[in-house]
């Protein structure tokens, strides 16, 4: 079994409690309680909880732009839609397996101190871009400025899935198929519409 080092067990521990009690309501005393050592300890690795969250987010979206660009190394398809469906895939299966670090970019980034905020943009901005050339690329004749608004939405549909998701109900790739299909038909019919 492979050892965690002590600041990745903090990571965890706090991206765990950031996840389930909320930001305020943890404290480093919480995250050092939860691997077992004392609070003071903690500063060996983190000058102060802002530290600890940003790393948390940041790790978190390391992971989606990972997991990304493994999708576009390992992508076998033949057609922009299949390209789309296996981004779909590929986007909730890392986070619903990351949970803990994934969901705070849904749930509490809008919330997070300023100073976090600001460290975090330029991450999530490349992530959207990623996200903005893709849908650039299988909607051509979709006009610029629909483009983030297209992302949004369907950023909307795979990461509400956090609140609801249930693998007792269906498969993350019978959700992704679904979600697929509805964005393209609604793009691509809007895409035939502004072109005429």
């Amino acid at each position: 079994m492979a050892v965690v080092a002590p600041k990745q067990r903090l990571m965890d521990a706090a991206a765990e409690l950031f996840s389930s009690i909320g930001y305020a309501e943890t404290s480093l005393r919480h995250i050092a309680s939860n691997v077992g050592i004392k609070a003071g300890s903690v500063y060996y690795h983190f000058e102060s909880k802002d530290e600890i969250y940003t790393d948390v987010l940041l790790a978190g979206m390391d992971l989606m732009i990972d997991g990304f660009q493994a999708v576009e190394t390992d992508s076998n398809s033949t057609s922009m839609r299949e390209t789309l469906a296996e981004h779909v895939v590929g986007h909730l299966k890392v986070l619903h397996a990351n949970l803990a670090y994934t969901s705070l970019h849904v749930t509490t980034f809008r919330t997070a101190p300023a100073a976090v905020r600001r460290q975090l943009v330029p991450r999530r901005d490349e992530y959207e871009a990623m996200w903005t050339a893709l849908l650039r690329a299988a909607l051509p004749n979709t006009p610029v400025s629909e483009i983030s608004i297209l992302r949004l939405a369907l950023f909307g549909a795979m990461n509400s899935s956090i609140d609801w998701f249930d693998a007792g109900r269906g498969s993350l790739e019978e959700f992704a198929e679904v979600i697929t299909d509805a964005f393209w038909a609604g793009a691509t019919e809007r895409q035939q519409r502004v072109a005429q």
